[in-house]
C-alpha cells in the first residue's frame, strides 16, 4: 500500500462513494457523492469499480502529498490542479510519484471536484457509513493493484464529459403530484428560470423564482423521495433534494430530475440558475441506457490497455 498525506484539509473535504444501499426502509438515507457521473467516469478510467471511494473536494481544496507512486484522475469541477507546479487536466489519467504534491489554485468551473486513485482508497468506517470528513495531517491508504498502473495519455472523450455551467437546463419527468399544479404554474415550471438559494446544501437546493400554485392546497401523507425529487413548499417555492436527502417527505413531489442530469445540479452554488425541460419516462430511460453503454465502452477500452 501507499498513502496520501493531507497536508492541508481544504473546505469540506471528504471520502465519498456512490452511497449506501438497502437501508432506506430503516430511515437511513443513501448519502454519497453529489456528482455520481464524475465519480463513475474517473473510477472507470482507472480500472476501478464504479463505487470505489474517492475524495470529494471543495475550494479552497486540500493540498495532498503522494507518499508513493500511483495513478490518479480528477473529475467534476475544474479547480486548476497542479502537481509540483505543473498543470494537470481533469478527466485524464495522471501518474504521481513519491514526493509529488497536488495543489488547486483557482476555480474555473463547478463546485465539487473528485480525486480517484488507481486501486482505490481504504478507510475505516462505522457500520453503514459512506462518508468520512478529512482533517489535516491525515494519511489515507491506497491499495496498489494492477489497476493502479498508469495508462499513458488515457483520457475520457469530451462527448462523455458533463457540460457543466452556471445556468444549466436539466431534464425532469412528472412527479406523482405534478397534476396538482395549476395550468399556469405548470407552464411557469418549464418557462421560468430559478436561482439556487443561499440556504442550499447537500441535503437540498432551495430554488427562488416565480411562485407556483396547486389546485388543491390540502396536506398529503408523507411519501418516498429520492435524489433529484423536486418538492413544492407551502410558500410556493421549490426544493430539489440532493445526496443527503431524507427518505420520506410530506410536500408535493411535482417533478423528478433524471439521473443523468443530476451532476449538472450538483456542480451549482448559491446564486447560480437552473431551468427545467420536461421529458417522458421513455426518454429518461433511453438517456440512462446510453450512458451505461458509454461507460461499458470506456471500461472495455481501459481493459485493453491493462
Amino acid at each position: 500500500m501507499m498513502t496520501l498525506l493531507i497536508q492541508k484539509p481544504g473546505i469540506f473535504t471528504s471520502i465519498q462513494t456512490l452511497g449506501r444501499t438497502g437501508k432506506r426502509r430503516f430511515g437511513v438515507n443513501p448519502g454519497g457523492a453529489m456528482d455520481h457521473g464524475a465519480v463513475r467516469l474517473i473510477n472507470t478510467l482507472l480500472g476501478n469499480e464504479h463505487d470505489t471511494p474517492v475524495l470529494e473536494l471543495h475550494f479552497p481544496a486540500a493540498e495532498i502529498l503522494f507518499e508513493g507512486d500511483v495513478a490518479f484522475a480528477l473529475g467534476g469541477a475544474d479547480f486548476t490542479a497542479e502537481v509540483n507546479g505543473v498543470a494537470v487536466s481533469n478527466w485524464r489519467c495522471v501518474h504521481a510519484r513519491n514526493g509529488d504534491v497536488l495543489r488547486f489554485t483557482g476555480v474555473v468551473k463547478g463546485t465539487r471536484a473528485y480525486l480517484a486513485c488507481g486501486g482505490g482508497i481504504v478507510y475505516e468506517r462505522a457500520l453503514g457509513e459512506k462518508t468520512k470528513r478529512i482533517e489535516s495531517d491525515l494519511r489515507i491508504e491506497i491499495i496498489k493493484t494492477h489497476s493502479s498502473r498508469p495508462y499513458h495519455n488515457a483520457q475520457i472523450a469530451s462527448s462523455l464529459v458533463p457540460h457543466y455551467s452556471r445556468f444549466p437546463t436539466v431534464r425532469v419527468i412528472d412527479g406523482p403530484e405534478f397534476e396538482s399544479l395549476t395550468a399556469i404554474s405548470e407552464a411557469s415550471l418549464f418557462r421560468e428560470q430559478f436561482t439556487i438559494g443561499k440556504d442550499s446544501d447537500r441535503m437540498g437546493f432551495r430554488l427562488e423564482g416565480e411562485r407556483l400554485y396547486r389546485i388543491d392546497e390540502c396536506e398529503m401523507v408523507s411519501a418516498g423521495v429520492t435524489f433529484g425529487t423536486i418538492q413544492l413548499l407551502p410558500i410556493g417555492q421549490m426544493i430539489v433534494l440532493m445526496a443527503d436527502h431524507q427518505t420520506l417527505g410530506g410536500y408535493p413531489r411535482i417533478a423528478q430530475v433524471i439521473g443523468h442530469d443530476l451532476p449538472l445540479l450538483a456542480q451549482l452554488r448559491p446564486g447560480d440558475k437552473v431551468a427545467f425541460h420536461r421529458v417522458d419516462i421513455a426518454a429518461a430511460e433511453r438517456i440512462a441506457l446510453q450512458f451505461e453503454y458509454d461507460i461499458a465502452l470506456l471500461r472495455a477500452a481501459v481493459s485493453l490497455r491493462s
